[in-house]
C-alpha cells in the first residue's frame, strides 16, 4: 500500500541515505557553479544592499549544515565557533555583512569542504526514526532546501551584479502559441490544503487542513510580457485609481516604470539579464514585479490575484477523485517534461509551455517559471507548530509579508512542491516573481484600489 504521495509504508535507510546523498550533492554542485565563476573580488563585493556578499552565503551555507547535522545530529563539537555570529542571518542585515571579517573566498570554500566531508561520514550510519527531526531524513532534506533556497538568492545577486554574463544555460524549448481557453472554472467547496505527510515539508506548509473555496476562474498561465506591456502602454503606471496608496506612492518615489530590467531604447523594451541586453521577449511571463504591480494589473484587467487557497486548490485539487496530489500533473518528482526548474535554464519558458504539467482542470506553469504572487498575508495554518526553529516561519507570520507560490526557474526540485510557501515584502522586485490573476464565479465588484478587499488571507 503507497500513502497519498506515491511512497510505500517506509523508505529504507538506503533509500533515505541516497536520497539525502543526491540532494546535499546537487546543492553543493549548484553552490560551486555560481562562486567559481567570479574572482575573489566579485565574491566579496556586494551588488545590490538588498543580498548579502556572495561570500558570506557560500560560508553560511556550511556554517548552518555544521550547526543542523554536526553539532545537532552528530554532537559534534564546533569546528570554528567563532564565526557562528557572523553567519547567523538574524544577527547581522545584509547591508552590513560586508563590514564583518568574513572568511575569505579560498578559506569560506576549505570551510564548506570540512563540513560537508564529516556530514558524509555520518551520513553513512545515520538513523532515520530516532526523533521527528531525524524521520525520514528530515534533517537532511531541510540542509538541503536551506542550501539550494541560498543558491537562488545568489542567482537573484548575480542578476543584480554590473559586468559581463558569466553564467550560461540553453534557452528553453520554443512553445506553440499558447492556446486553449484563457482561463478555466476552478469549482468551489472543500479541499486539503497542506500536508502533514510530506517527510521533507517545512514548518509552515503543515499541518493538513480542510478548506472550504468558492467557486472562482484562474488564468490557465501567467499573465506574459506582452500582456503586461499593454498595461503599462495603456498608462497602468501613472493612473493611481489601480494600485494601494502605498505601492503608489513606492513607485513615484522610486520612479518605478517598468519591471526591474528594462528600458526603452530605441522604440522597443529591451532587459538585462544575467549580463545581457535582449528584447522583452512577448510571450515569456513577466518577471521581477513587485506585489503592488502584479495587484495593480489585475485591478486594471478587471480581475484580482489568487488567494493562496485558491492557487494550492487549482494547483493540487483533482476533482475526479476528490484528492489533493503532491503537484499539478500528480505524486511524481517533477521531471523535465512537467516544469522550468533547477536552473536548467535562465529565463521562465513562454506561456504554454509543459503541457505534462497541466492540472487535471488545464492550468499550466503553476510550478516553475516564475514564483507567483497571491493576494494572501503569510499567516500560520490552523494548529501550526514552529519546528525545529522559530525562525524559520513564525518570525515572519503577519501582515507585512504576502505569500508567493510555485517557484521559478531558479527553484530546485527539492525545494519547491504543491505545498511550498514563500513569501516576501510586496515591495521586493529582485525576486524571480510574476503572477496570474483570478476572478470570482459569484458576483463581486473588481475595480479601483480603494476600498476594495483583496480577498483576505487564505
Amino acid at each position: 500500500m503507497t500513502d497519498r504521495n506515491g511512497r510505500g509504508p517506509a523508505d529504507s535507510p538506503e533509500t533515505l541515505r541516497e536520497r539525502a546523498l543526491a540532494s546535499l550533492s546537487t546543492a553543493r554542485e549548484r553552490t560551486a557553479l555560481l562562486t567559481s565563476c567570479l574572482d575573489d573580488h566579485e565574491l566579496t563585493a556586494q551588488h545590490s544592499p538588498l543580498m548579502s556578499p556572495l561570500v558570506w552565503d557560500l560560508a553560511h551555507v556550511g556554517n548552518q549544515e555544521e550547526l543542523w547535522l554536526l553539532r545537532e545530529v552528530g554532537g559534534h563539537e564546533a569546528l570554528r565557533p567563532e564565526i557562528d555570529g557572523l553567519y547567523d542571518a538574524f544577527e547581522h542585515p545584509r547591508a552590513e555583512r560586508p563590514s564583518l571579517p568574513l572568511l575569505p573566498p579560498g578559506e569560506a570554500r576549505r570551510y564548506a569542504a570540512e563540513v560537508r566531508g564529516r556530514v558524509l561520514d555520518l551520513l553513512e550510519g545515520a538513523a532515520f526514526a530516532d526523533s521527528p527531526f531525524t524521520a525520514d531524513g528530515f534533517v537532511f532534506g531541510m540542509v538541503a532546501q536551506h542550501e539550494q533556497q541560498h543558491d537562488e538568492t545568489m542567482l537573484i545577486t548575480h542578476q543584480l551584479r554590473r559586468g559581463p554574463a558569466v553564467l550560461t544555460a540553453p534557452d528553453p524549448e520554443p512553445a506553440p502559441a499558447h492556446g486553449g481557453p484563457a482561463e478555466v472554472l476552478v469549482p468551489g467547496g472543500p479541499f486539503v490544503m497542506g500536508t502533514s505527510d510530506e517527510p521533507w515539508a517545512l514548518d509552515n506548509e503543515r499541518p493538513a487542513h480542510p478548506v472550504d473555496v468558492a467557486p472562482f476562474f484562474l488564468d490557465t498561465a501567467p499573465v506574459t510580457n506582452a500582456a503586461f506591456l499593454a498595461f503599462m502602454e495603456d498608462g497602468g503606471y501613472h493612473e493611481p485609481r489601480w494600485w494601494r496608496p502605498e505601492g503608489f506612492a513606492h513607485l513615484r518615489a522610486r520612479g518605478v516604470k517598468a519591471p526591474s530590467y528594462w528600458r526603452r531604447e530605441g522604440g522597443q523594451w529591451l532587459r538585462r539579464r544575467f549580463g545581457a541586453v535582449e528584447p522583452v521577449p512577448p510571450d515569456e511571463p513577466v518577471l521581477h514585479v513587485s506585489w503592488y504591480e502584479a495587484d495593480a494589473y489585475a485591478r486594471w484587467a478587471g480581475r484580482r490575484l489568487p488567494t493562496e487557497a485558491e492557487w494550492e486548490k487549482a494547483a493540487r485539487h483533482d476533482p475526479a477523485t476528490g484528492r489533493s496530489r503532491r503537484y499539478p500533473w500528480g505524486d511524481e518528482e517533477p521531471a523535465r517534461e512537467h516544469a522550468n526548474l533547477g536552473q536548467r535554464h535562465l529565463r521562465p519558458a513562454p506561456a504554454g509551455s509543459f503541457p505534462a504539467g497541466r492540472s487535471p482542470l488545464g492550468v499550466g506553469q503553476l510550478i516553475g517559471d516564475v514564483w507567483e504572487w497571491t493576494s494572501s498575508d503569510f499567516l500560520p495554518y490552523p494548529g501550526f507548530a514552529a519546528f525545529p526553529y522559530r525562525e524559520y516561519s513564525e518570525v515572519f507570520f503577519g501582515t507585512e509579508y504576502k505569500v508567493l507560490r510555485g517557484g521559478s526557474f531558479a527553484v530546485d526540485p527539492v525545494a519547491c512542491r504543491g505545498t511550498f510557501r514563500n513569501w516576501d515584502l510586496p515591495v521586493r522586485r529582485q525576486i524571480f516573481s510574476g503572477f496570474r490573476t483570478a476572478r470570482s464565479a459569484l458576483p463581486e465588484r473588481v475595480g479601483p484600489a480603494d476600498g476594495v478587499p483583496d480577498g483576505g488571507a487564505a
